[in-house]
């Protein structure tokens, strides 16, 4: 997008931004139930919202039951296909969107960043929200399906700003919709802090903190960290340290790269911190570590 000439309002709004919402595609439909759709896939998020009628989402082999103001947000590359169950009919409003980079966390307290990452894990392929009869998503996306479908200066901009606005209430209602469900059902709890367990597994050489591991699965800070421990009976700290040595273990016994290397790899700050850190767990350094394993090895041929 080009910022010439804009106003000097918004001009400040897109300075702040590293990258830009893409609306793909942005429709209202109406179908009835002799209308039938071939399983799609995509490379980009759907977002749907149900405003009259019945209809079932088949989402990687999974039934979604959708009736009026219900939403669900697939994600790319899911096999998915509609299917209308009311005789009346069913209206719904689609908005096709991706994201050319991160984006900057500053407009809701539940940061863009954490929701793509959230809805990108590999485990979860939608997501799905139950709306109240006057809510104000659905304000929002016919906005941006009016403003989308005009030929005018002003419209991607405008189209931009609605649906920042459209994220944070998004944003708002996926949290309460997380914090409601785990404090009634232990079930729910469970997942999540799997899902965080995960996240850790699969992104470990990263620089993680508690605060961006929780946020990931919309919890606070103190109440993931107690609950993570109570099903793991490992503080979530501790469980990250545990991952990293364990990969450095493997990288130390299998190659032969330069300990400082494995370290950074294995997402560590520092030589002397990776050091401290394996001292500690093992009980003897890497360089140490490494020297056993190749005895071992040499022995067992």
């Amino acid at each position: 997008m080009s910022q010439q000439n804009l106003p000097r309002t918004w001009q400040s709004i897109f300075e702040q931004q590293s990258s830009w919402p893409i609306i793909v595609k942005n429709v209202e439909k109406i179908h009835d139930i002799t209308w039938s759709m071939n399983i799609n896939q995509h490379d980009h998020f759907e977002m749907v919202y149900i405003k009259r009628g019945d209809a079932t989402f088949q989402v990687s082999n999974i039934d979604v039951d959708m009736k009026p103001n219900d939403m669900i947000i697939i994600k790319p590359n899911q096999l998915h296909k509609f299917i209308v169950r009311s005789s009346g009919g069913c209206e719904f409003l689609v908005l096709r969107f991706k994201f050319a980079t991160d984006e900057n966390s500053s407009f809701s307290e539940v940061s863009l960043n954490d929701f793509i990452t959230f809805v990108n894990n590999d485990s979860i392929p939608f997501v799905r929200l139950r709306l109240s009869r006057k809510n104000e998503i659905s304000g929002v996306l016919n906005r941006i399906l009016r403003e989308h479908s005009k030929q005018q200066i002003w419209g991607d901009y405008l189209s931009y700003l609605l649906f920042m606005e459209l994220f944070v209430l998004v944003s708002r209602t996926l949290k309460q919709d997380w914090d409601e469900s785990t404090k009634d059902r232990s079930v729910k709890l469970k997942e999540l802090l799997n899902i965080a367990k995960e996240y850790i597994d699969s992104n470990y050489e990263k620089e993680l903190s508690l605060s961006s591991i929780s946020s990931y699965v919309f919890l606070s800070e103190s109440y993931f960290s107690h609950k993570f421990k109570s099903e793991f009976n490992i503080s979530p700290k501790k469980y990250i340290l545990n991952v990293r040595i364990n990969a450095a273990k493997e990288l130390l016994s299998k190659t032969d790269q330069k300990i400082s290397d494995i370290a950074k790899e294995v997402g560590f700050s520092s030589q002397q911190r990776f050091n401290d850190i394996f001292n500690q767990a093992e009980n003897t350094t890497p360089l140490n570590y490494r020297k056993q394993e190749k005895i071992k090895k040499l022995n067992l041929e």
